[in-house]
């Protein structure tokens, strides 16, 4: 394992680190702490770094952290705002998905602690530049990295009905899936989509708007989970940072909506189960991926104070496992 070099910031740089505007504020911080136990010694990965929330908290406990993230908005913001604490942390760009790989780099094998907190940032849906949110009119991107190959826009102009369809159901479970499809196609052939307004006021127009939430809400949450691959990186996070945690380490995880929770329950239910039993066989069997505990058996979630001061961690839910001492 790498040794991160030592000297934790004197209480003036932590004022300094205390004192400068938020990215955005970081959800269920102290639940997080006490599930990942922050003390000096340890390596904790933030495998999405975004504002820098959770790691300075985790730094400021005097863990040694390190952050990644493939937006280089946040690395750029991190370099300065974590600039206090560069003995204990190290910045890396890169997806989650690919830690291993991108640890090996600096030298760690293995992981004293994790956290994941997936879904957008508030600083990237407060860009309009970035397309991610229909509240201000911006470019119809939603790439997390700017340097990826497909932006929204790419998908809502060239893909068919049926798959524009199975985005939005599978993604987004939208009941009206079929209806946005096929009316995206109509539209797109006499004018391209270019604009998140352009496709939330297309979408308003034909779909009856209920309660609080605008009718293009979970189009613009299948398109951008689309466009990144957010469940196919969370499959792979999952699985590789298991991989790297020490015996009693913590892996925490902060899901936004049900298609990711339900991967990160499930992932975590099977790992934390020691035996399968099948109707098909005689016995049960013990589980090869066995070999950590479940830390609560349901998620944790945000106290009604927190959800009435940050409105982003009303729908936040907060699981976690350690670890076997021996497996």
């Amino acid at each position: 394992m790498i040794v991160l070099a030592p000297p934790i910031p004197s209480r003036s740089h932590r004022h300094l680190n205390a004192s400068r505007p938020a990215y955005h504020e970081p959800v269920l911080l102290e639940e997080v702490l006490t599930a990942l136990a922050p003390v000096p010694g340890k390596v904790i990965l933030d495998g999405t770094l975004g504002g820098g929330g959770h790691a300075s908290a985790l730094l400021g406990r005097g863990a040694r952290v390190v952050g990644l993230d493939h937006d280089p908005a946040a690395i750029s913001y991190n370099e300065r705002r974590l600039a206090d604490w560069s003995g204990q942390f190290r910045l890396l760009r890169g997806s989650f998905g690919d830690a291993p790989s991108l640890l090996e780099t600096i030298g760690i094998t293995q992981l004293d602690g994790a956290l994941l907190d997936l879904g957008v940032s508030s600083h990237q849906l407060d860009t309009p530049s970035r397309g991610f949110s229909f509240q201000t009119d911006g470019p119809l991107d939603m790439r997390m990295d700017p340097a990826g190959t497909v932006s929204a826009a790419d998908i809502v102009n060239a893909m068919s009905a049926d798959q524009l369809e199975r985005i939005f159901r599978s993604y987004g479970e939208e009941p009206f899936a079929r209806r946005i499809a096929q009316r995206i196609v109509r539209d797109r052939s006499v004018r391209p989509f270019a604009t998140t307004r352009d496709l939330a006021e297309m979408i308003e127009a034909i779909i009856p708007r209920r309660g609080h939430t605008h009718p293009a809400t979970r189009v613009f949450q299948a398109l951008r989970i689309g466009v990144n691959r957010e469940l196919e990186v969370l499959e792979r996070g999952l699985e590789s940072i298991t991989a790297l945690l020490a015996p009693e380490a913590v892996f925490a995880v902060i899901t936004f909506h049900s298609l990711e929770d339900r991967i990160v329950k499930n992932f975590f239910k099977h790992r934390s189960t020691e035996w399968l039993d099948r109707p098909e066989w005689p016995e049960p069997r013990r589980n090869p991926d066995y070999g950590v505990r479940l830390l609560f058996r349901k998620p944790i979630t945000a106290t009604p104070e927190e959800q009435r001061r940050n409105p982003r961690s009303r729908s936040a839910k907060l699981r976690a496992v350690q670890r076997l001492a021996t497996s």
